[in-house]
């Protein structure tokens, strides 16, 4: 079986080019493509100014104005500085849509309307869920949240949403669900990222947590972003935020929620997995294999090398809420 390479639009270093023989092995190509598509020695994308152009064709994406909402005044300052929506919305992870960080355009062929989540497995009340239920049949907040990438870069985002732990209270887990798997949007036609040339890889999308970790007070649906609807390259119109554990836990444009027995397989665990792990807590002095998590970058303005460096924080900074899962 053969291949073909897609190059991302980020410059590697001639020392991380990936060697020709990689190519050859089905395993360790896989093992490659998680290293370009996740390894931070080859980010450097970009925060310069957009054009004019640019900058009014990044607006349009931002969504419509929510109104219904109130600030959820325990999570009103994350004690860092917002991130500008401008960055957040230019800079993201959509592997379906692309390898490189600037997919933001290519996402917006996402079809969110209309749209159907499906909540079965071992409970009680199985539900599906439309548009019209995600912004209206449960209490919508605003949460400030720390968000960290397992590459080492990090930005602050004020989400609008609902506690996870709502849709736990209405289809009742039964007693032998431990487990909960999250699947995200597919549709080979559309996605057309890596689909087409890398299509032995584990699509559709797939996260898994504990069921204790849904019923957290932090775990968070989110269905906006900066006081607007969600975005399609955040992932339209719903997604999972869990500000203690690495961003690509965070599954985009859900469409099936399961509750299961056993632990579930996970996209990136499958891929990698002495790489990223199932529960993929932020843990700095638990280091990635290629590189050290001690230190993170805030996602800003220029060079992604020059951005603000600091130190990271187990859980992100949420131990309290979230150290007793793991004791």
């Amino acid at each position: 079986m053969s291949f073909i390479h897609i190059r991302p639009n980020w410059q590697l270093p001639e020392k991380l080019a990936t060697p020709e023989k990689a190519y050859l092995n089905r395993r360790r190509f896989i093992k490659n493509l998680a290293g370009v598509g996740l390894g931070i020695a080859a980010t450097s994308c970009r925060g310069r100014q957009l054009s004019a152009q640019g900058a009014e064709a990044l607006e349009k994406t931002f969504g419509e104005p929510i109104d219904n909402f109130t600030v959820n005044s325990t999570f009103s300052n994350a004690n860092r500085p917002l991130t500008n929506q401008q960055f957040a919305s230019r800079y993201n992870n959509f592997y379906e849509f692309g390898l490189t960080k600037n997919i933001w355009a290519n996402a917006q062929k996402l079809p969110t309307d209309p749209w159907k989540l499906e909540v079965s497995g071992l409970v009680k009340n199985p539900k599906t869920y439309d548009l019209d239920d995600l912004y209206n049949k449960f209490a919508l907040e605003e949460r400030i949240y720390r968000f960290r990438c397992v590459e080492a870069w990090a930005m602050v985002v004020p989400w609008i949403g609902f506690p996870m732990k709502k849709i736990l209270e209405d289809v009742e887990p039964q007693s032998d669900a431990k487990f909960v798997r999250f699947e995200s949007f597919y549709d080979e036609q559309i996605t057309e990222g890596p689909a087409i040339s890398f299509s032995n890889l584990p699509w559709p999308y797939h996260e898994g947590l504990r069921i204790e970790e849904m019923a957290n007070d932090l775990a968070f649906f989110a269905v906006g972003i900066y006081g607007r609807t969600m975005p399609k390259q955040h992932g339209a119109p719903i997604r999972m935020v869990l500000p203690w554990k690495y961003g690509f836990k965070g599954a985009k444009s859900i469409v099936k929620i399961d509750f299961v027995a056993e632990q579930p397989t996970t996209y990136w665990n499958t891929i990698s997995p002495n790489e990223y792990k199932f529960e993929a807590n932020v843990e700095p002095d638990v280091a990635h294999p290629r590189w050290s998590q001690k230190r993170e970058r805030l996602v800003g303005e220029g060079e992604s090398w020059d951005w603000v460096k600091q130190d990271t924080v187990i859980y992100n900074g949420y131990g309290e809420y979230v150290a007793d899962l793991y004791t």
